[in-house]
């Protein structure tokens, strides 16, 4: 028995990740929902606090892979942000702040008043203003949506990771330097860090491009050197202590100005990025526990219902100011709900980082699972709500027939 743990142990992510997929391909087939809402569920109900098929997640490869896949969806994510439209359209930019603002401000309040400790309750503010980019790209990429509330949506969830992430690293540098006075490391941890991320995957950007077409054929070969950089580019963010977060969005945004065709038959990096996606959601739903779900249930339940209604109101008043109508600023708010995935990676980097205070963010776990099922959902329904995938729009030529 004692030769046959071993063996166990190496199986176990195999045969969760087999099992994930089966789970999403008949649970998207016969719900018609999305695919990683059934692998976050697996995930979770094979995690080591629950059923302990999965070993408790720690610094290796798997989570590595995990960040890698993250990479990829948040360099696609940055590939698909248009500055030009941003410039043009300011009120955009200005709604996304807005409605970060307001979720930092009532998530914070709203902790206080559960009497969660200040410290705790600022990191869980922070978290909080971020829209998971891994559930919209997989979500709008899964339904083939298109038009102004998915363009406004993968924009603002942009936005919202980079504002979360600089306020989530200001709140670990005050953290540092108030409990071990070392005010250089807090500003490391802080300013730098963000500064130095960005600026590695800016040169990723400049360079990568600049080798295609040296190359010759950068069409054909886009994808894999793209794939390869990112993978190359979180293995140097792990070493050097760096934000794979921010360097992955910059490298998808400069690269895109740098003008390199990046394949639309390539979303999601094809089988790869399909493989890593169901290891992302197994792997982030496997590292929360049950009993810290329940334990935090009430206040994650109130910060749920704090951030749909501040990210919806935050849109929806600047609809008309940013060009479209009051229903597609509400949808485009509503979906900006989705959450875990970003959540948990930015606390296990924490917890790696020798940040202790993140163990008592039980709401925050609570708050990831409800959104792991639910936040795919959402975001699905108000893309449908909105016409914009390929099944909702005969249902504009109908009602169009109809009225001629």
């Amino acid at each position: 028995m004692t030769e046959l743990l071993p063996i166990l142990n190496n199986l176990a992510w195999p045969v969760a990740i087999a099992i994930a997929w089966i789970a999403g391909e008949f649970g998207q087939r016969y719900t018609n929902l999305p695919r990683i809402s059934f692998y976050g569920l697996v995930g979770f109900a094979l995690g080591a606090p629950q059923l302990g098929v999965l070993p408790v997640p720690d610094a290796g490869a798997i989570p590595m892979l995990a960040d890698v896949a993250f990479g990829l969806i948040l360099f696609e994510l940055g590939y698909r942000i248009n500055l030009r439209w941003l410039r043009n359209n300011p009120w955009i930019g200005v709604s996304g702040l807005v409605e970060s603002i307001a979720t930092f401000i009532a998530v914070y309040f709203i902790a206080v008043a559960f009497g969660t400790p200040q410290l705790t309750s600022l990191m869980l503010a922070s978290l909080s203003m971020a829209t998971s980019p891994a559930t919209v790209v997989r979500v709008i990429n899964e339904q083939r949506s298109s038009g102004q509330v998915t363009e406004r949506v993968l924009h603002l969830s942009a936005q919202n990771c980079v504002l979360a992430v600089f306020a989530f690293n200001a709140v670990i540098g005050f953290w540092i330097f108030r409990t071990f006075e070392d005010l250089g490391d807090a500003l490391w941890n802080s300013l730098v860090l963000l500064a130095v991320s960005a600026l590695t995957g800016a040169v990723f950007g400049l360079v990568v491009p600049a080798l295609l077409r040296a190359i010759g054929n950068p069409r054909h070969d886009a994808t894999v050197a793209f794939a390869i950089a990112v993978i190359l580019l979180v293995a140097i963010s792990y070493a050097g202590g760096l934000s794979p977060v921010v360097a992955s969005l910059a490298f998808g945004l400069v690269a895109r100005h740098r003008r390199v065709a990046f394949s639309q038959a390539q979303r999601n990096f094809g089988a790869l990025g399909e493989l890593l996606t169901i290891l992302l959601f197994v792997f982030a739903a496997s590292t929360l526990d049950w009993e810290k779900v329940a334990a935090g249930i009430w206040l994650a339940i109130a910060v749920v219902l704090a951030r749909l209604l501040t990210k919806t109101a935050g849109v929806t008043a600047f609809a008309h100011l940013s060009g479209v109508s009051w229903r597609k600023g509400f949808l485009a708010g509503v979906a900006l709900a989705p959450l875990s995935v970003f959540v948990i990676l930015l606390l296990e980097h924490a917890r790696l980082a020798g940040v202790v205070v993140v163990e008592e963010l039980r709401s925050v776990a609570a708050v990831t699972m409800l959104l792991e099922i639910f936040g795919p959902i959402i975001i699905q329904r108000a893309l449908i709500w909105a016409r914009e995938t390929p099944d909702a729009r005969p249902e504009i030529r109908s009602e169009n027939s109809h009225a001629a």
